[in-house]
Order: structure tokens, then sequence, then C-alpha cells
């Protein structure tokens, strides 16, 4: 099966993977002007009203862009929205999104059919992130168009599995839209995902050093520093197992080395005994960081993954 058509002339098979807190529009415009799919939760758009805001930038800048350059347009465009029952902003946003036609939505934490329903009837495709096999599965049930496989060492919420484990399940049965995620950091990374067996790489954790990123100089440099021994997999903060950076768990006043277990029902934000929030101090990092030198734009970023991608290409070809 091929891809949808909105995914099929991208730059790089790249989706820059949305960054909670992090994400902006400046980000987002900066990722599709660059010719990869830029996105943002939409939980990070505050006060609610300001999400309406935040489509209308976005969606007039890449306008302004095809105008100008009409050799290479921009990519398109993604929002994440979480299912949970705790995100109380669910139907507002959803109402906004559809306002907007939003090409690409992203579902995380549960699955509905409602909602794939309703993207589809504006044009929109829909895909759903996923740490099993299980997971994908009810996600193609309910309607969505693609899975995101997030493995072992993706950033924030992550799987256990190995990539090539979770991939090769995945395509026993399903021929969709599949993006992989975890440590993808270099563009041999995104080629060797496609390998695997993928249609598109799915990268977070490296945007978080770019200059357009809504990150804090500190986070910025923690994982310009870091490497994967930096990366602690916890359920902690929220209730659920991700991975984060043992400097700013540290500067938590906690011992990473000797962190508790947290109710698995409860999406909390925030340690018990503790003041530290995820993703405020706590802060979500994958372990493909140890190849991320410097803090760049995302354009310079996108350019260095493009020219890894056509070597990598090439070694591959002789």
């Amino acid at each position: 099966m091929s891809l949808p058509p909105i995914l099929q002339n991208l730059r790089l098979p790249v989706i820059g993977a949305p960054l909670f807190i992090v994400s902006n529009p400046k980000l987002v415009i900066a990722q599709c002007q660059a010719g990869i799919v830029g996105s943002f939760p939409a939980l990070n758009a505050r006060p609610a009203s300001q999400l309406d805001e935040w489509l209308h930038e976005i969606t007039e800048a890449l306008a302004a862009w095809d105008r100008d350059h009409p050799e290479r347009p921009a990519a398109p465009f993604a929002v994440n929205q979480i299912v949970h029952r705790s995100n109380d902003r669910f139907e507002q946003d959803m109402n906004v999104c559809a306002k907007w036609k939003v090409p690409i939505v992203i579902t995380s934490l549960g699955a509905r059919v409602e909602l794939n329903e309703a993207v589809h009837s504006w044009g929109g495709i829909t895909l759903h992130d996923i740490i099993d096999d299980r997971f994908a599965r009810k996600a193609i049930e309910k309607g969505a168009d693609g899975v995101i496989a997030v493995a072992a060492g993706a950033g924030g919420h992550a799987g256990r599995w190995s990539p090539f484990a979770l991939v090769q399940e995945i395509r026993m049965w399903f021929d969709g839209p599949l993006l992989l995620s975890g440590s993808i950091a270099t563009g041999g990374a995104v080629l060797a995902a496609q390998a695997a067996g993928a249609d598109l790489a799915y990268i977070g954790s490296p945007f978080i050093a770019t200059e357009e990123a809504r990150a804090s100089d500190d986070y910025k440099q923690g994982i310009v520093s870091g490497s994967a021994a930096d990366i602690v997999y916890t359920d902690l903060f929220t209730g659920v197992h991700g991975n984060y950076l043992r400097g700013s768990i540290i500067a938590s006043g906690l011992d990473p080395d000797n962190l508790a277990s947290s109710d698995p029902t409860a999406m909390k934000f925030g340690a018990e005994g503790s003041k530290a929030k995820a993703w405020r101090d706590v802060w979500g990092c994958g372990q493909g960081i140890g190849v991320i030198d410097r803090v760049q734009s995302a354009a310079a970023y996108v350019d260095r993954l493009a020219a890894e991608y056509e070597a990598a290409k090439r070694r591959l070809c002789g």
C-alpha cells in the first residue's frame, strides 16, 4: 500500500514529533518550510483559545511560503490530540482543528472511532502512536490511517520493545503508513528505519536543541552534552513509563537510581513527595542524543539529516 498523497512529497521521510511544552508555531513552521512534517500538541496552546491563533499563524505562514517558493512548497503540519480522559479540552480542541481542517492529526493515549471519522470528514488523516502490536491493532480497528511505533529509547512516553521487533510484528498484518520512533537522530538512522520496514521516521528529542524550540537553555544544553547513559526510564512522573534526562531528575531533588514506581492507572504530573513536574521540571528525552553536538536552527538540523540520508544511501549502493 502506498502512502497517502499528503505524505508522499516530503523532502525527507520524517515527521517532527509533537513535544509537550516545547513545540510551538515557530518550530512547526521552520520544520515544514525545511521539508518535513512539523507538529505540536494541542495542549501546548494555553489558554485553550490560543489554539485558534496558533493554527491561523501556521496556516498563513505556510501559505505565504508556498506563494514565494513554488519550487519547494512547505510540508504539511500535524496537531497531536491526547485522547485520555484526563484531557478536558479534547472536544473544544477538536472543534478548532475542524475549523482549520488540520491535515494530519496524531492521537495519543487512547483511540476513538469518532475522532478518526471527524478528521476524515474534512479530508485529513490520522496517525496513532502505540507501544506494542496489541495497541496497533486496536488503533487500525478504530479507523486510524496509520500507526507510530514508539519503540525503546524514544523520548517521553516510550515502549520497551526493540524497534526491529515492533516493526516486524506490525508489518506481519499491516501494510499501511507505519512510522518508527526511538533514538532516531541522524539521516542514516532515518534510512535504517525504512530498511526495517517503516515508511517514515519520527524524530523528537533532537528538535528540542534547536533555536526555535520553546525550551530553556539548560534543557537544550542538557541534550547537547548528554548521551544514552543520561536517560532514565520511569513511570514515576506521569503513571506511564517514559524516558527523561538524568540531570533534570537530580536537579529536582530526586535520586534517578532509586525512583519509586507509580500507580499505572494515574496520569498525574508530579511525583509523590516532590514538587517536580513532568515536563516542566523533569525533561523528557530519548536515547539518541549522543550525536547532537550543538544548538542550531531547525532548518540547519534538517539540512544535516538530508546530507546524512543521501550519504547513507550512497554507502549502501557502493
